[in-house]
């Protein structure tokens, strides 16, 4: 058996293989009220057909002003858990598990998706102001407002009751995204958080909305669902976040209930160098399983069954999180099965159709 395609249990979930799908945002609410529809059944639907162990839906916010964009999707009304029902019980259906990321953009909210504009959205138009561990903007967005710390607790609820709505709409797992310079992150990193009450300063300071919400989501979802965190590694910047502090507050978030962490980097601030390349963000999945013994996700760049495999097969990461390369091939699992010889099962409806040496 490849590790790829071996099953792997996260506290009473056990998930068929480790090659899953990456939240991607899709800007595809076309309603602007945050109810998914039959876009996403179908987008995320392939991908759970298309042979993925789990299947992560994108950044959907907490409230409305948490949304990226007006084309988001939430889980802040109950009215938006029926929708996304339709889809898990389709992923389950397909055979795969399910996974929705918890968010909040913060300063980087209120914008455009590609095809409307660019920039912030102005509040006569259907856009918010938004608001940040900071009053500094984002460049290229409008000036977010500094968040009064009596208006933390409301967040940290905000999550909680979002994470209550998943477990209804038939997730069988949630991941709170502190990651890409997003509201979390903002709180987290230095260079955006000057804050002087209990929330700023230091590192445990920043890390205090973040540890609160793992809190209130492991008490929400309760003690047999997997909580995963996504983090930036590093800001790419000196004296910003860096992997000493994400492996430091990986720790904590895991001694709170968290059970997974999904490693990326960056988001934070424009005009940073990023060293790309295949697997450039392995590195820091080892790094943070190494300081937390949790188990971590891998991504950046993963396009290749055998890349996936040798990633595994080096220790320490336990998971492989692929974005775009599910973007251009639904059936990436499937495929990467079959390369590397492993037995994996086909939707009955498709097993005519599979290549000729499986």
């Amino acid at each position: 058996m490849t590790k790829l395609f071996s099953p792997i249990t996260i506290r009473e979930l056990t998930i068929k293989n480790r090659l899953w799908v990456s939240p991607m945002c899709m800007y595809s609410c076309e309603s602007r009220d945050g109810v998914v529809g039959q876009w996403h059944l179908v987008h995320l639907g392939s991908r759970a057909l298309g042979g993925a162990g789990m299947v992560i839906a994108e950044a959907s916010a907490v409230n409305p002003e948490g949304r990226i964009s007006p084309w988001c999707p939430g889980l802040w009304s109950d009215e938006q858990i029926g929708p996304w029902k339709v889809i898990t019980d389709f992923i389950s259906e397909a055979g795969s598990t399910s996974g929705i990321q918890l968010a909040h953009a913060g300063r980087k909210g209120s914008t455009h998706r590609a095809q409307s504009g660019t920039g912030t959205i102005a509040i006569e138009d259907g856009g918010w102001e938004t608001y940040s561990a900071t009053s500094d903007a984002f460049e290229g967005l409008a000036p977010p407002r500094q968040l009064e710390t009596s208006e933390l607790s409301g967040l940290v609820r905000d999550f909680a009751d979002a994470a209550t709505r998943a477990k209804k709409a038939g997730f069988d797992s949630v991941e709170i995204h502190a990651a890409h310079g997003y509201l979390i992150h903002q709180f987290l990193s230095p260079i955006t958080n000057n804050r002087t009450d209990q929330y700023g300063g230091s590192l445990e300071n920043r890390a205090r909305l973040l540890l609160e919400i793992v809190s209130a989501v492991r008490l929400a979802v309760g003690q047999t669902m997997p909580v995963m965190v996504r983090f930036s590694a590093t800001d790419y910047v000196p004296n910003g976040w860096d992997l000493e502090q994400t492996t430091q507050v990986a720790s904590w978030c895991k001694d709170l209930g968290a059970d997974l962490f999904d490693l990326s980097s960056g988001g934070l601030v424009t005009g940073v160098k990023i060293p790309t390349g295949p697997g450039y963000q392995v590195e820091f999945a080892k790094s943070t399983a190494e300081a937390t013994s949790a188990e971590v996700a891998a991504v950046g760049q993963i396009t290749d069954a055998h890349q996936a495999e040798e990633i595994l097969l080096s220790g320490q990461v336990d998971v492989i999180l692929a974005g775009r390369q599910f973007l251009r091939d639904p059936y990436f699992a499937l495929r990467a099965a079959d390369e590397l010889g492993a037995e994996i099962e086909w939707p009955m409806q498709y097993q005519r159709g599979r290549w000729p040496s499986a």
